[in-house]
């Protein structure tokens, strides 16, 4: 496969990547609101349901990633995921202000996501595979292409959610997903060589049908956990549980050079997990304090500038995000440079210190303020920290299981990862209940009321991210005692297999 080839199979990639994240950041931005203010849900109520919804969201994958690699092939299976993705959005714009509607929906979304996003991005391994160098700068780019797409839907959704309504919002969803799926089909002859086993050969009547049989069913059972809350927190507690017994087994089950690597793995998962829920609060706590007591104007010396809704300030998460990819890009070849490299674990203690400052920010904000509103302003700043936080965090999760994990284990540690987040993002939710209203809703909430209760939470989080930031550092001496371990057992392992093969 020529450089060109591969160039444009990988732009086919990363154009239906970037509708696919305009669907699901859209439908994001404005999920809880239409929660709290068209269904008339109270905070705890939709804050959890956003909770499992997350929890759901990142245990699908895992199925996903086997159809791809054992059933489907990973280019039916990510087509497939778009499509049911779609139909998910569409489904929510369609049948507005129907509660059992939105559980079907969720369901929907969370298996399309499912069954897409672990596909699309091997998909950009196969395409570059056995070229790290390049594989590097792919995944880069790809991981922009999320940004690219999502800080256009979470400006624009919201916007029509107040202009038209919110079956408009949703199906914009839908449509742009659509378009991403039409371009797709247009140039999949692009692909044509790229894929896993099963996307080279026909896929039988009787396994379609198996499959479509057990993706209707996989909908209905999703549908009644959203539907039953007595459920649904002991099915993703049950989830965490399983996987830490099944990192417990693996790791007695493994070689002595192989366990320090599984040792740095776990914390820095951990690690990881726990970001999850100070991020969550974008989703819940964050937009309900942008809705109750943010100023929506933002004026500069005196002059209105532009003004923004409470779903619309989550944009300044991805903004950041590509602001502040390239600065650490140019820093860590600059440490490259001096040989003077930063480890994972210490990116991971740097990542929770900005978290901590984001959410003192925030907190100082709601105490200092003289008025039951608080400036915009405040909100840009505070986002900064946070995906910054995010960069130094979770774009190098996957990154740490390639490097500590033995290949033979990759692929179900990255499915542990992704179950492990989604069990971090249904605590975050029962964080963000610490600052619930009873009486949800813009109508009959007094913003005097809620700011301390916004600001209390913001200074608990804060006390628990500087915690963290203080315990992770005080881990590095020990990380890199495993560090060194397992340097030595990669060695000694390579040294055996080089003397086998004389």
């Amino acid at each position: 496969m020529t450089a060109k080839d591969r160039s444009a199979a990988f732009r086919v990639v990363v154009a239906i990547e970037i509708w696919e994240r305009f669907g699901f950041y859209g439908m994001q931005a404005i999920l809880l609101l239409y929660m709290i203010e068209k269904l008339g849900m109270n905070d705890t109520q939709a804050n959890m349901l956003w909770g499992t919804f997350s929890a759901m969201t990142y245990t699908a994958p895992v199925v996903g990633g086997w159809l791809g690699d054992r059933v489907m092939g990973t280019r039916r299976t990510m087509v497939v995921g778009a499509i049911i993705l779609a139909t998910g959005y569409l489904m929510l714009g369609g049948l507005t202000g129907n509660v059992h509607s939105l559980f079907f929906g969720m369901a929907v979304i969370a298996l399309g996501n499912g069954f897409f996003k672990p596909n699309s991005s091997n998909a950009v391994n196969i395409i570059y595979r056995d070229q790290d160098h390049k594989l590097d700068v792919a995944f880069t780019i790809y991981y922009m292409s999320v940004n690219i797409g999502s800080t256009f839907s979470l400006i624009l959704t919201p916007w029509l959610q107040q202009t038209y309504g919110w079956g408009v919002a949703f199906i914009s969803c839908g449509v742009g997903l659509g378009l991403g799926i039409a371009g797709y089909f247009s140039r999949q002859r692009r692909l044509a060589c790229i894929g896993t086993a099963p996307d080279f050969t026909p896929l039988s009547p009787r396994r379609g049908m198996l499959i479509a049989g057990a993706t209707l069913a996989a909908v209905v059972l999703m549908a009644r956990v959203f539907e039953y809350s007595s459920i649904q927190g002991a099915l993703v507690i049950a989830s965490g549980c399983v996987i830490i017994a099944a990192w417990t087994l693996l790791y007695i089950r493994a070689a002595a050079h192989e366990r320090p690597g599984l040792k740095i793995m776990y914390l820095l998962t951990f690690e990881v997990a726990l970001y999850f829920i100070f991020y969550q609060q974008m989703v819940t706590s964050l937009t309900l304090f942008a809705l109750r007591n943010v100023s929506k104007e933002f004026t500069l010396f005196g002059v209105n500038l532009f003004s923004m809704s409470a779903g619309q300030f989550q944009a300044f998460n991805p903004l950041w995000i590509m602001g502040g990819t390239p600065v650490l890009i140019a820093i860590y070849n600059w440490l490259g440079r001096r040989d003077d490299d930063v480890s994972i674990a210490t990116k991971f203690v740097i990542g929770f210190a900005c978290v901590t400052l984001s959410f003192l920010i925030w907190w100082f904000s709601a105490a200092m303020s003289s008025s039951p509103y608080v400036s915009p302003w405040v909100m840009l700043i505070g986002y900064g920290p946070l995906s910054i936080g995010e960069l130094m965090l979770n774009s190098l999760g996957l990154a740490a299981i390639a490097r500590y994990v033995p290949p033979r284990i990759s692929a179900f540690m990255a499915g542990c990862f992704y179950v492990m987040i989604g069990f971090a993002m249904y605590v975050g939710s029962l964080v963000a209940n610490l600052a619930a209203v009873d009486n949800a809703g813009t109508q009959g909430v007094d913003a005097a009321r809620t700011l301390p209760i916004y600001g209390g939470l913001f200074f608990y989080l804060a006390c628990l991210a500087g915690g963290a930031t203080l315990v992770f550092a005080l881990l590095l001496p020990l990380v890199r005692k495993w560090e060194d371990a397992n340097a030595r057992g990669q060695d000694e392992s390579v040294g055996m297999e080089t003397r086998l093969s004389y």
